[in-house]
């Protein structure tokens, strides 16, 4: 694409901004780097794209520097159009590393060349902020003996998970209790002392700059959530650290975010973001899940419960029909069978939650403050009350919907499969957007340039499968979600990567292994990990479909072999990959957490063995809704749904292999079906362009080679 021409100001104002390649090249130097053509090939790209005003999606394979591919053009346009720009990351990683690291680079290197200093802001979830006025004691503490934290209870959690969220996950229930604060009270003690300790001397207030971190319950102590600020009325609120972190990225030109704060602009409340003319998205592969995610909610009795004793205490108010509408909803879901509700809720389930909507309605009118002013812990608490009361009511009102509305939402039955952080054994209703493919399109991206990359974007060699969940396809007629009618304009370009895939890396396809079955691991399959570990003697990387595959096959190595084998939940995530990376002959294996983001660069880890293609679960509620829908509209709905979800998963799975110009390796698939079934070459289109191959001789030899010269 050709070099996006410097647009002049004014023949009385500042000198011409300098080119975006230009800009580029003083931000690489200043950090250090080497110039690379696919870089330079993005920032055009996106400069183009914002000037156009239209929607770009970029793959920028990794190496090459996407960060900067997008920063660049994108404070050269802030400062120069004065337009602002919003920045958002999926994980905290890239967050920090963006706002601490590559944006105030940039900053610094293009300033000289631009008009003035661009000003940058951070802008996260409400509560990740401290609250000064609970702090202070204007809100009551909350309930003793809490036993689980409830659904909406902290809605900044899908964006800033706890410290080690991945490793307490992974960690079962032990882990899991741990990371909600349900451990000893003298540690939960001292961690809300710290916390407040932490707050005389934080200028930002962010639950990011306490370090060591906090739990989720210790924090639960020093925060609100959006819906229980006081807002103005507040006595506080000129030192209100949200507030003034919004109040600064009203002010600046660019705005790094994340993925659920779009979820939430996405799911009705554009609010929650600064206005702003450009919209870049990284890690723009998981924005879809990011925001079904946000705008899913979930009923149960223990979510009903909480709302009335919260109306009680804080509000003095008889929670009579709601407690009859609590114990008529346990009655009914506990003799609910798990899964999808095709057809929308039973009639008796129905029943009972219109009842729990009907209770809700008419507390959530009683808790309305009137007359003369509380006191500050009284009104406080009061705002909690009526926040969750106003939550349970929406829950139970969208569950309790007509047909017409319902039929946009996926609704299910859950219980006891979480590990009883949220309670053992509790039965909850679920429900979430049967498309969200909209609402991006509507509330995100509509009246707006909009560039969304990541290293997996085009699917099976195409930027269509992504496009479509993005909403950039032309909406089905009458679905008023979809915003104007007609095809958004957009195209997708592939940078490609600074490695050589073909020479550094071989894709082995384990043909003659029989396809994966229901048990963890087959005898061949323990057989051929054996074999290939072996050969690369350790240094491998096992990303399996399941924790029990993990954990199975893991038990069956340290069996078998004389190498140390770590499993994830073994110990903190980091803590395994730096023991993973620091020793040669370690094997790493786990689930979902290590699929993406797991950077170990060198000797460290020249297998990556993945078990099985990974299609979504069967029984998964939304995604089998979503496959039938695109059945019912005539598509396919194996393909648009399972296969692309797979081929997302495999393309970042097999990205661990290659993370520098000098790493060499083996990605080893032990399912025969990406050689085999019609799909697999679909799915093999959309891996890194490694050397493929089904011999295991070949594959052997190469590992044994490899192990030789490390």
């Amino acid at each position: 694409m050709a070099s996006v021409p410097s647009v002049g100001r004014r023949a009385d104002g500042p000198a011409p901004v300098a080119a975006v390649d230009e800009l580029l090249d003083l931000a690489v130097a200043r950090l250090g780097g080497a110039t690379r053509s696919g870089q330079h090939e993005m920032a055009r790209a996106v400069a183009a794209a914002i000037e156009a005003g239209e929607h770009l999606l970029v793959q920028a394979g990794t190496g090459t520097g996407k960060s900067l591919g997008y920063l660049v053009p994108a404070v050269r346009h802030a400062v120069q159009e004065d337009e602002r720009v919003v920045v958002s990351t999926a994980t905290l990683a890239l967050q920090r590393q963006v706002i601490t690291r590559d944006l105030p680079l940039v900053a610094e290197a293009l300033t000289p060349r631009l008009p003035r200093a661009p000003r940058l802001a951070v802008l996260k979830g409400w509560h990740n902020y401290l609250c000064v006025h609970k702090i202070a004691g204007g809100y009551p503490a909350d309930e003793p003996g809490a036993l689980f934290e409830l659904p909406g209870d902290q809605p900044g959690a899908a964006e800033h998970p706890p410290p080690a969220a991945d490793e307490v996950t992974a960690a079962g229930p032990a882990g899991r209790r741990a990371r909600s604060g349900a451990g000893g009270r003298a540690d939960l003690g001292a961690q809300v002392v710290r916390a407040r300790e932490w707050a005389g001397e934080t200028g930002t207030g962010d639950r990011d700059d306490l370090v060591p971190g906090v739990s989720d319950r210790a924090w639960r102590q020093v925060s609100v959530t959006s819906m229980e600020c006081l807002g103005a009325k507040c006595p506080m609120v000129d030192e209100c650290f949200p507030m003034r972190a919004r109040a600064l990225a009203k002010e600046a030109d660019v705005v790094v975010t994340n993925h659920a704060m779009l979820g939430i602009a996405a799911s009705g409340s554009p609010h929650v973001l600064p206005e702003h003319e450009v919209l870049i998205v990284d890690e723009a592969h998981e924005l879809t899940d990011r925001v079904t995610a946000q705008a899913t909610a979930e009923l149960s009795v223990g979510t009903v419960e909480h709302a009335a004793r919260l109306a009680r205490r804080h509000g003095g108010l008889a929670t009579t029909e709601l407690d009859a509408a609590a114990a008529s909803l346990g009655a009914v879901l506990a003799g609910l069978p798990e899964g999808r509700f095709r057809d929308g809720l039973p009639p008796g389930t129905l029943g009972v939650v219109a009842a729990v909507r009907d209770a809700a309605r008419g507390l959530l009118s009683a808790l309305k403050p009137e007359g003369a002013p509380a006191q500050a812990a009284a009104e406080g608490g009061l705002k909690m009350a009526a926040s969750a009361m106003l939550t349970l009511f929406e829950i139970a009102d969208r569950m309790a919907a007509g047909p017409d509305e319902a039929r946009r939402d996926v609704l299910w039955c859950a219980r006891g499969d979480d590990g009883g952080w949220r309670g053992a054994g509790m039965t909850r209703l679920h429900a979430a957007p049967l498309a969200v493919d909209g609402l991006i399109r509507t509330h995100l991206l509509a009246g707006r340039s909009g560039v969304l990359t990541s290293a997996t974007l085009a699917l099976g060699g195409s930027f269509d499968p992504v496009a479509r969940s993005l909403g950039l396809a032309a909406p089905a007629e009458g679905d008023e979600e979809s915003g104007e009618a007609g095809a958004v304009r957009w195209h997708g370009l592939d940078v490609g990567s600074p490695f050589d895939y073909p020479r550094q890396g071989i894709l082995y396809i384990a043909k003659r292994l029989p396809a994966p079955g229901r048990d963890a691991a087959t005898d061949a399959q323990l057989d051929e990990i054996a074999t290939l570990v072996t050969a690369a003697g350790g240094r491998t990387l096992g990303l399996f479909s399941s924790r029990r595959a993990a954990t199975a096959v893991a038990e069956a190595m340290r069996d078998r072999l004389d190498l140390p084998v770590l499993v994830q939940g073994d110990d903190q995530l980091p803590t395994l990959v730096r023991a993973f990376a620091d020793d040669p002959a370690a094997c790493l294996f786990g689930t979902l957490s290590l699929w993406q983001g797991v950077d170990v660069p060198g000797p460290s880890c020249q297998l990556v063995l993945i078990d099985r293609i990974p299609f979504p679960r069967p029984d998964d509620p939304v995604r089998s809704a979503r496959a039938e829908a695109v059945e019912a509209a005539g598509g396919n709905g194996f393909m648009q749904v399972a296969a692309t979800h797979a081929a997302l998963l495999l393309a970042q799975g097999a990205g661990r292999l290659i993370r520098g110009t000098a790493d060499r390796g083996v990605v080893a698939v032990l399912d025969p079906r990406l050689a085999t079934a019609r799909y697999g070459e679909f799915l093999a289109r959309t891996l890194p362009d490694f050397w493929r191959t089904t011999d295991r001789g070949v594959v052997v030899a190469a590992l044994e080679r490899l192990a030789a010269l490390a």
